[in-house]
């Protein structure tokens, strides 16, 4: 099988026990094998996050059926083999296999080697004006429009979100910039720690589908409505001496540091390596951006992680 080729389907008899894998792991590698699940919506970016990964040196297999994941994972890291990270990408083509998958995933996740899921999402709306502009049959329509396709797709992969290790919405990024995020992420990656993404957004603009903890800041006093204030941002110092003058916000940024105390070290000990923090307020300008520069300042003082802080719609309020 060569280098991000289309998998031939197989039987379900396809692929060894977890302890076998193991064992090939234990007796002839020194450091643990990577594998990495892609996955996500249709028209959500899964073709361009291969690409990325297979740029970075992985070896990748498109449109694998999950009830051939273990034996091809025993025979990638088999003795002799070169092949040290394994990328599959894994969707509803796989049809009545992919029902496979998340069995599959659990037995992985069991083994010695390194499993992590690259969940790829994107707003209903966006996914249909992709499909529109490629002319391409959604996989999952069954004979349905589009937007039937995505919402049945959406269904199907629910319970395959709820494992991702990573997940990435796609619905406001191109080709470049979805490329230039995951470069992020992956690269990042090398150092196995946990990595924290602050983001802060207006919910007019919606909130964000890859946020792990999300936190509402409207029920502090919008500066928008303070007339000297309103061309400004969280990160000038009126607005900030505005939103943390406010009664509210010291209790308030104590209880989410207290939180984020127990949280981050339960994210470090259980081996996660991404969470994401969205702080939200009316249109993203003012409240979230000073409270996400806050908690992203108090990360940086009191954990030894990687911590970025972003703005998503500070500019298009």
């Amino acid at each position: 099988m060569t280098d991000h080729q289309a998998a031939p389907t197989a039987d379900d008899g396809a692929g060894p026990e977890g302890r076998e894998f193991d064992r090939i792991v234990d007796e002839e590698t020194t450091e643990r094998p990577e594998i990495m699940i892609i996955t996500g919506l249709s028209g959500a970016g899964r073709s361009t996050a291969s690409n990325v990964v297979e740029d970075l040196g992985w070896f990748v297999i498109d449109n694998l059926p999950p009830t051939l994941i273990s034996r091809v994972t025993e025979l990638a890291f088999a003795p002799g083999s070169s092949v040290g990270r394994l990328a599959l990408v894994v969707d509803v083509r796989g049809r009545e296999f992919f029902a496979a998958l998340l069995d599959t995933l659990r037995e992985l996740r069991s083994s010695e080697a390194d499993v992590r899921v690259l969940y790829l999402d994107a707003d209903d709306d966006v996914l249909v004006r992709r499909f529109e502009e490629t002319r391409r049959r959604h996989p999952a329509a069954d004979g349905a429009g589009v937007l039937a396709g995505i919402r049945n797709e959406r269904a199907l992969l629910s319970d395959l979100r709820g494992m991702a290790d990573l997940i990435i919405d796609t619905s406001g990024l191109n080709v470049h910039e979805l490329r230039d995020r995951l470069l992020e992420v992956l690269q990042g990656h090398e150092s196995a720690q946990l990595r924290i993404e602050i983001v802060s957004f207006g919910f007019k603009r919606g909130t964000p589908r890859d946020a792990d903890l999300l936190f509402d800041v409207r029920f502090l006093p919008n500066p928008h409505w303070v007339e000297e204030l309103r061309p400004f941002t969280g990160r000038d110092e009126p607005v900030r001496d505005y939103v943390f003058g406010q009664p509210q916000s010291e209790p308030f940024m104590q209880a989410l540091q207290r939180l984020l105390d127990v949280v981050v070290p339960g994210y470090v000990q259980e081996g996660k390596r991404y969470l994401t923090i969205a702080i939200g307020c009316t249109g993203g300008k003012h409240r979230s951006v000073a409270i996400s520069e806050s908690i992203g300042q108090y990360l940086h003082e009191t954990t030894d992680l990687s911590v970025n802080v972003q703005h998503r719609d500070l500019g298009h309020e």
